[in-house]
Formats: structure tokens, sequence, C-alpha cells
């Protein structure tokens, strides 16, 4: 039998990553924790502690920033089926971020960062990255934040690997209202939203 077709993405709906929600990422990310256990802790470590962790020690970083809060991320759904997520928290709350050179600050305005996508494989390529990216807009507005920035990917000529898109692509950031705030460095633009 046939793998049911996507809704269109304004069918989804979106909730933040709350620990009622926890089995819901498990089930998206399933148990290479989205990509060779990385758990959506890449930015929240340094590298060497990232790689050590890989696996299970990420997901155990990961829960545990679910239990104490404010929720790490937006999941989408359609349905009650967790096809969607998107990672965004204060930029200070990156520890790889704050040591990067190529996504240095713009300057001294607080942001949010959206650091993190993973789309369920049949649900990529139909503009689900574009309504985690607005949800996540509303979830910043809900906690009081002012300013939302991202780091994507331009892709070169050609289709790019999905596996190197984790951090988004410029077009979708573009059709959720986000600008160029520094233009790219190797390949990584800055873009903000204001909320």
């Amino acid at each position: 039998m046939p793998a049911a077709r996507p809704r269109p993405a304004s069918a989804l709906r979106f909730g933040a990553l709350t620990p009622e929600r926890w089995p819901d990422l498990e089930t998206l990310f399933g148990k290479n924790g989205a990509c060779a256990g990385c758990w959506c802790m890449y930015w929240r470590k340094t590298h060497a502690e990232w790689r050590g962790d890989k696996g299970e020690s990420n997901r155990a970083s990961l829960r545990a920033l679910v239990r104490e809060g404010p929720p790490p991320g937006i999941l989408a759904y359609d349905g009650d089926r967790p096809v969607g997520w998107c990672a965004v928290a204060p930029r200070e709350e990156y520890v790889a971020l704050a040591k990067s050179r190529t996504l240095a600050p713009v300057d001294a305005t607080p942001v949010w960062s959206v650091s993190c996508f993973f789309i369920a494989r049949p649900y990529r390529r139909q503009g689900v990255s574009v309504q985690l990216l607005n949800a996540a807009v509303e979830f910043v507005r809900s906690q009081g934040g002012s300013v939302v920035e991202g780091y994507p990917v331009l892709p070169k000529k050609g289709a790019m690997a999905d596996a190197f898109a984790w951090t988004g692509l410029f077009s979708a950031f573009l059709k959720a209202g986000f600008r160029e705030a520094r233009p790219a460095s190797e390949g990584r633009p800055i873009v903000r939203r204001e909320v």
C-alpha cells in the first residue's frame, strides 16, 4: 500500500516542545536522533563535547533541557503525527554559535536564534520549514523576544543533500519574511525578522 501523501503545509499545526510532547520528538527523530545521534545539540555544546556525546548522551541533554524549560523549539504536526522540528532559543544558549567566526554577532541586539530544522522525509520540500519559521517567530513573541535570527545555507548550483540543509535554506527564510542582516560569509548569510 502506498504511503499517504502529506497535507499542504497550511494544514499543519504547531506546538512548543514541552515535556508532554517529548515522545513526539523521539518519534520524529527516530533511533538515530535526527542525524547521527545529534539530538539537536550541535550548537549547544563545544564540538568536542557534542562529538563525544553523540547518541544517548545528547538525547539525555536535550531531554533535560525540555524538562527544565523553556521549550527549546517548535514541533509541526500533521494531525497527531509529528512531521517537523525547528530549534529556537536565545543566542547565548548556543555555546558553539558563540565561538563561530563566520556567524559572529551582527551587533549588540539581543536575538533568538533558529539553529536547526528536521523534517520527516515525506514532508520535505513541501513548505514545512517556512511554516515552522512563522511558528517560531510567534513562539519568540510569546516569550518576550523581539528579533529572530537565522543562519541558512545558500546551495550552490544543483540540489543540496537534505543532511546539509539542517540550518535551513536561505529561500525558506526569505519566504517567511526574514531579511539579510549580514551578507553571506563562506556561504552563510545571517538573516533576521523583527517580531
